[in-house]
């Protein structure tokens, strides 16, 4: 979810989108256009093939919302932010004006229910012009394809940003498949870096969770109390990657 400027913002528009199922809103004047998801647009069939658990997208959904709602509390002309949330882990992405705005946005990201980790990848400088975002656009694209076309990975498993030529991979992978998914997204023209926010799973614990996804939910007595949904899979250290000889390089994300 990119939040426009406290000049710009529109939260109808923004929550109209989100019950659409995400969808690009047009180019407001000074600011990134407003997106849900990351860019991501996501039909009922991805829903029903993601490997979040029904309750991890919801809370995904009203993290980016309810942080975007934040952000344009201490937004100023040059904060350019786009919120990202996948299995309540929130990717920051844009531009700021300081330092201290970096950390403030972080700051109060943090503060949002549900969210477990944030990965700040904010640039202090001005804001991507609109040939950029147009490239960038573009890029995830071509990304997107390329997972699509191979047929050694599942390509719904992951949700790819681009932000001035870097890509970030998102999501809830095997090894294997996050190697994979790195290498095709090196091999991608334009491509200057890959940052992989990925959550690491063997097969074991990918097919017991994918059960556990299907499984219908429990019913619980009118008297209990549900409390805050979070996950607890845990985010291991991915090691360094070799750099290439030429291209992107591949830069881990704890």
């Amino acid at each position: 979810m990119t939040i426009p400027t406290k000049s710009t913002r529109s939260i109808g528009t923004a929550l109209a989108a989100l019950t659409a199922g995400a969808a690009l809103v047009a180019g407001l004047s000074g600011c990134v256009p407003l997106v849900i998801g990351g860019a991501a647009v996501a039909g009922a069939g991805l829903v029903a093939t993601d490997r979040r658990s029904s309750g991890a997208q919801l809370d995904d959904q009203g993290i980016e919302l309810r942080g975007a709602a934040r952000i344009r509390e201490i937004a100023n002309d040059d904060m350019n932010v786009t919120l990202v949330s996948f299995n309540r882990q929130v990717l920051m992405v844009g531009t700021v004006g300081s330092e201290a705005d970096k950390r403030r946005a972080e700051e109060v990201l943090r503060r949002v229910d549900n969210v477990r980790s944030v990965v700040n990848e904010l640039a202090v400088g001005p804001s991507s012009s609109f040939p950029q975002r147009s490239n960038d656009t573009y890029i995830t694209g071509k990304v997107k394809a390329s997972l699509l076309d191979a047929k050694d990975i599942f390509a719904n498993s992951f949700k790819i940003v681009t932000e001035r030529g870097t890509v970030y991979i998102m999501g809830i992978a095997t090894r294997r498949e996050t190697d994979r998914a790195t290498e095709i997204t090196r091999g991608v023209s334009g491509v200057n870096r890959v940052v992989r926010v990925v959550e690491i799973v063997s097969d074991a614990d990918l097919a017991n969770q994918t059960r556990d996804n299907s499984a219908p939910a429990p019913v619980s007595s009118p008297s209990s109390v549900a409390p805050a949904s979070r996950s607890n899979v845990p985010l291991p250290a991915m090691e360094p990657l070799p750099a290439p000889s030429g291209g992107a390089s591949t830069t881990p994300v704890r």
